[in-house]
């Protein structure tokens, strides 16, 4: 299977996804890119040997499978516009826009279209990658390996049965990155007060992080038995998740995250106004 692949837009995780489905095998031959922008145009030539293109209807003409790459807030004019072209090829469409349920998609789609959601996160530019996916159980098979095959590119891939999982997928791994980094910058600052130089702080850290991440992900053992691994009783591990604990680290996450899936209901609700 080397199916023709156009993506609608160029930015930044269309590049990662290019990047990585080139690297998985695929014909960069049989990649096309429809962006406005000429300069992005010629980047993604250059750098993939892809094919690019500024008409949208033109990539969606030719697509066997087509990834809307855009922005959430553009994305209804553009699917709208694309609609009559797709009623024609019927496409798989794999949106990867943060924040648009399927039903509305579909709407602005056409109803004929299969259809698969997408939640990546920013870690899928060094291809390790999370992505969330949906759709409807009248999704074929052979379609949700297709869109497995695409993302997949890009790191790890798992399928929620309810839409409405999305948002904690959002709330997870959408917006987690951002959670590591904050954490990682809070150790960097204690680090230096506690009298280390900045680079030594700075590598320490962000290495640690790697470290404990490689841990987790390749060992056997579940968290608290990594964490007890590392905590000696009365000792300074032990004192330092203490003083976590005392804080509502856990409480406080928790309160993180359904904040951040009720703004990504609100945010769907905003967005599908159109």
């Amino acid at each position: 299977m080397n199916p023709t692949i156009a993506f609608i837009g160029g930015g930044n995780m269309a590049g990662a996804l290019i990047h990585g489905l080139i690297e998985d095998g695929t014909d960069p031959g049989r990649i096309l890119v429809a962006e406005p922008d000429p300069t992005r145009r010629e980047q993604l030539a250059v750098r993939f040997g892809v094919r690019t293109t500024d008409d949208n209807q033109a990539a969606a003409n030719e697509a066997e499978i087509l990834v809307l790459a855009v922005k959430p807030q553009v994305l209804p004019q553009v699917a709208k516009a694309l609609a009559p072209a797709l009623a024609q090829n019927r496409p798989l469409c794999i949106s990867i826009a943060a924040g648009i349920r399927h039903a509305a998609l579909q709407r602005w789609l056409g109803e004929a279209v299969p259809l698969v959601r997408a939640m990546p996160n920013t870690p899928a530019m060094l291809q390790a990658g999370a992505t969330g996916l949906y759709a409807p159980p009248t999704l074929a098979e052979e379609q949700r390996e297709a869109a497995e095959h695409v993302l997949r590119a890009v790191g790890v891939v798992v399928w929620v049965e309810e839409e409405s999982l999305m948002d904690a997928v959002t709330a997870v791994s959408g917006s987690g990155p951002a959670y590591f980094f904050l954490f990682m910058e809070a150790m960097e600052a204690a680090a230096v007060e506690l009298g280390l130089p900045a680079d030594t702080a700075r590598l320490l850290v962000r290495q640690t992080a790697q470290g404990a991440t490689r841990m987790a992900l390749e060992s056997e053992l579940d968290l608290p038995d990594l964490r007890l691994g590392v905590t000696s009783p009365g000792g300074t591990t032990e004192r330092a998740i203490a003083t976590f604990e005392q804080g509502g680290l856990r409480d406080l996450v928790r309160q993180a995250l359904e904040a951040a899936r009720d703004r990504s209901r609100e945010l769907s609700r905003e967005l599908e106004a159109e």
